[in-house]
């Protein structure tokens, strides 16, 4: 060992693994921010909405991040960090829901991709439409399901059974399809 690290004080060690920790940290939320992303726009409608969730879930990844164990893989642990603090962020906010008519021309979600055709494009916006009105729980389960995480990762993340998994999974196919419904037969 050098002279240089017996003679250092433990608060400058301290603060040499601070500046180590924040370094980590930020590499992890710059590389998996999607994941983040991901969250914001099923539990946000507006720009404004996002960006204070984003920084929200950053800030309770960043207070957690210390006690991250290692356990389950960083992805597993941000999206279950970033769902629950989208499902308690919303449980404090008092107002009721807006009720809207599943139609065409209400929403208008960007598609990234330009590989899906104009009809393609549009099924998704209906399924993200209909995904709205889901409650917290079903829409982070179906998200999760839609990336397409196991059962296993699944109930990890949201914290229920594997088995509950399965179960929930059928019943929001089954709003889901309920919901998406009227607006497929209109369209045929």
């Amino acid at each position: 060992m050098s002279t240089y690290l017996k003679n250092i004080t433990p608060k400058a060690l301290a603060i040499v693994n601070n500046i180590e920790l924040e370094r980590k940290f930020t590499e992890i939320v710059t590389v998996h921010q999607g994941i983040i992303h991901k969250v914001c726009g099923i539990y946000c409608k507006n720009d404004e909405c996002r960006k204070d969730l984003f920084q929200e879930i950053v800030m309770q990844l960043w207070r957690s991040y210390p006690s991250f164990r290692g356990d389950s893989k960083i992805t597993t642990w941000m999206y279950r960090v970033a769902l629950n603090t989208a499902i308690s962020s919303f449980r404090k906010q008092v107002k009721k829901p807006q009720e809207e008519s599943i139609t065409g021309s209400i929403y208008q979600i960007p598609v990234v991709s330009n590989r899906y055709k104009q009809e393609q494009e549009e099924e998704i916006q209906f399924m993200y439409k209909a995904i709205e009105h889901l409650s917290k729980i079903e829409k982070a389960i179906i998200m999760l399901y839609l990336e397409e995480h196991s059962y296993e990762e699944i109930a990890k993340i949201t914290g229920i059974t594997k088995t509950n998994v399965g179960v929930k999974i059928n019943r929001i196919k089954g709003k889901l399809q309920k919901i998406l419904k009227p607006v497929y037969d209109e369209i045929r």
